[in-house]
């Protein structure tokens, strides 16, 4: 390579250079100044998606939502074409009344041989009695208590019967009760109050089990990552307070937010770190949680994906600077 062209080489790479110099200075800029004690990072407004799906291969017959809809715990957002387990259930409900006719019938049976029974004890008796006194032969004798102990089994073989036909009306109610689950577990119902952020599935589909029909934003635990340096991630604990700021506000607030989680390893580090320099580059992730009851007030302001900037005390004697102060969405308490 020519001496020519490693100047030019060296004179593109010092503009480069320069012009990322100058974007990131414009970047900590736009980010007010604030004082020591406080540690903040850049991040996105999140929340945990929730996949809504059928437990059950089948046809889906409706969607009763669209990407954007907002929805609550227990709505109902789609149906799978149930008319095979309709016609189960209808079956299974004439077993069940088929299992409970033949229990009178036991019954009644049962009563038939007790009465056999009863008279084949007072003829054993009788015969017994006359034996005594010669009056009857021993043929006749063992053939009364043939006779009795054949009442005897009858009737246990009929009780035996009568529980049989209970154990049936058991089973055939249970197969009820299995058929209606399906049904119920074919109505798909949202499990978080969110909004829909995906509509994965169209009425004809057919799906398999565990077939996605739409995905959900849980909007009850709504959040921002950020990622701060070992010093600071070391200073701060779980429930600390915090602070939000938004790119898109038009006006300039605050969030009130919480420290909900700080994560236990680092990142963005060399796999050996023994100098002090190397320990400094040590970032942690550090999540920010809004609480419910805000989100809840504002349900219809929050998106997910908007980007911003989180605020955390690492001392909390320092007090907020004033832009931090300024609460949300013109509240000034």
């Amino acid at each position: 390579m020519s001496k020519k062209t490693l100047q030019r080489t060296a004179v593109v790479i010092a503009m480069i250079a320069g012009a990322f110099l100058g974007i990131w200075k414009w970047c900590q800029s736009q980010v007010p100044a604030v004082p020591k004690g406080i540690a903040h990072g850049n991040g996105r407004l999140e929340a945990h998606q929730v996949d809504v799906s059928t437990k059950y291969a089948g046809r889906v017959a409706e969607i009763l939502v669209k990407e954007g809809d907002m929805v609550s715990v227990g709505q109902v957002l789609a149906r799978m074409d149930t008319t095979e387990l309709q016609a189960q259930l209808m079956k299974a409900i004439a077993s069940v009344a088929e299992a409970e006719g033949a229990i009178p019938q036991t019954e009644a049976m049962i009563a038939q041989r007790q009465s056999a029974l009863k008279l084949a004890e007072y003829e054993f008796t009788r015969i017994s009695q006359l034996m005594q006194g010669a009056s009857a032969s021993s043929s006749e004798f063992a053939q009364k208590q043939s006779e009795r102990d054949s009442a005897e089994a009858t009737v246990q073989e009929a009780k035996a019967r009568l529980a049989t036909a209970k154990s049936s009306v058991a089973v055939a109610q249970a197969s009820v009760c299995l058929i209606r689950a399906q049904l119920d577990d074919c109505v798909l119902k949202s499990p978080v109050h969110g909004r829909v952020l995906y509509r994965l599935a169209e009425p004809g589909e057919i799906l398999g089990a565990g077939g996605k029909t739409l995905t959900l934003v849980d909007l009850s635990n709504v959040y921002m990552e950020i990622f701060l340096p070992a010093r600071d991630a070391a200073r701060l604990s779980i429930g600390s307070e915090a602070r939000l700021t938004f790119d898109a506000a038009t006006t300039e607030f605050a969030v009130p937010a919480v420290v909900s989680f700080v994560s236990p390893e680092a990142q963005f580090t060399p796999k050996q770190v023994e100098t002090l320099d190397e320990r400094e580059k040590l970032m942690f992730r550090v999540r920010i949680r809004i609480p419910s009851e805000l989100v809840q007030r504002y349900i219809e302001k929050v998106k997910t994906g908007v980007r911003g900037v989180g605020y955390v005390r690492t001392d909390t004697a320092v007090p907020w600077p004033a832009f931090l102060e300024k609460r949300y969405l013109g509240d000034s308490s």
